[in-house]
């Protein structure tokens, strides 16, 4: 059941639905993928101990917890060697503002998602502390203007 190709429609219809709604109770998944609660119940146990449900989270609005400032940052390091990318990694993972990063192919090394209550806060991360982490040879950044879908991995 670890592939997607392996899952029925039955799971993928259990896994659409708590996409949607992680909260929903095993009743109430069996009545919308229309199969009892305990088939529902092992299902949903088979696909966590498969590993294909990696865990049940909350996503926050970032507005309204005060953090409405994003900016995608690409940057490229001096050299791409196993401890600049280690010591890069290890400071990003203690920088609160990152939300998202990713290790990238092509022309940058990696693409960041900082969130700050605002430009201020944001210059201020980005000078007195992204700028500063050793290996960064360029910064990049855009700032988005609105989110045109907001998709987390979505079964077919």
């Amino acid at each position: 059941m670890s592939d997607n190709n392996s899952i029925d429609e039955t799971s993928r219809a259990i896994l659409r639905e708590l996409q949607n709604d992680g909260r929903l109770s095993i009743q109430d998944l069996s009545v919308r993928v229309n199969l009892s609660p305990t088939p529902v119940a092992r299902r949903l146990r088979a696909l966590e101990e498969s590993g294909l449900i990696t865990g049940y989270s909350v996503r926050l609005d970032e507005e309204k917890t005060g953090f409405p400032f994003s900016v995608f940052i690409s940057v490229k390091l001096s050299r791409q060697i196993d401890d600049a990318l280690t010591t890069f990694e290890d400071l990003i993972k203690s920088f609160p503002e990152v939300v998202d990063c990713w290790l990238m192919t092509g022309n940058r090394d990696y693409l960041l998602r900082v969130a700050t209550a605002g430009l201020r806060e944001f210059e201020s991360f980005l000078t007195g502390r992204l700028a500063k982490v050793p290996c960064v040879e360029t910064i990049e950044t855009s700032i988005p203007l609105r989110r045109v879908k907001d998709g987390l991995e979505r079964l077919p």
